[in-house]
């Protein structure tokens, strides 16, 4: 395929004229002594030929302002200040950082911090002695991961009901 692909770019080179001297005596030689290059190069003269006899077609005068007036008819989605309401955004932030907050006072105030080690260690906590069943086995926190649960497939089905829809009204 590379052989092919070199082939033919060198006969190109060749038929526009765009090679040296020294490349066009040696395709002349394999012209003259390769079949394959041969019916290569009436293959690529012959389209040579028909692209200097036919002329191309040029769009009309009014062509870029018909373009223009088929884009104006589009409805074209307004800019996301417009449509996207910051006290939202903001709003579902504070939640998340609110909830991140308690889960680490909550957290914190699990850990026994009157009991102290003897070791050298930087970190006076042993992570090894934390009991994380008792983050994940309250009933509040499994309700809080429920409810997040729902309100994501909630957002995944208006978003998708969305996009259903702007795709049906833009055909």
């Amino acid at each position: 395929m590379n052989t092919q692909q070199q082939m033919e770019e060198r006969l190109w080179n060749y038929i526009d004229g765009a090679c040296a001297a020294d490349e066009r005596s040696a395709i002349e030689q394999l012209l003259d002594i390769n079949m394959e290059w041969q019916s290569k190069y009436r293959e690529l003269l012959n389209v040579h030929q028909l692209l200097q006899s036919t002329e191309l077609e040029e769009p009309s005068m009014r062509f870029s302002r018909n373009v223009m007036e088929e884009i104006a008819k589009l409805h074209i989605a307004p800019a996301t200040k417009t449509y996207i309401n910051k006290k939202i955004v903001y709003g579902i932030g504070a939640f998340f950082m609110i909830m991140i907050v308690g889960f680490l006072v909550y957290g914190f105030s699990q850990i026994d911090w009157s009991a102290g080690s003897n070791s050298n260690n930087l970190i006076p906590i042993n992570f090894d002695k934390v009991n994380f069943n008792v983050f994940f086995n309250n009933t509040y926190v499994n309700m809080f991961m429920m409810l997040n649960v729902v309100l994501a497939l909630m957002f995944l089905d208006r978003y998708l009901a969305n996009k259903k829809k702007n795709i049906t009204t833009t055909h």
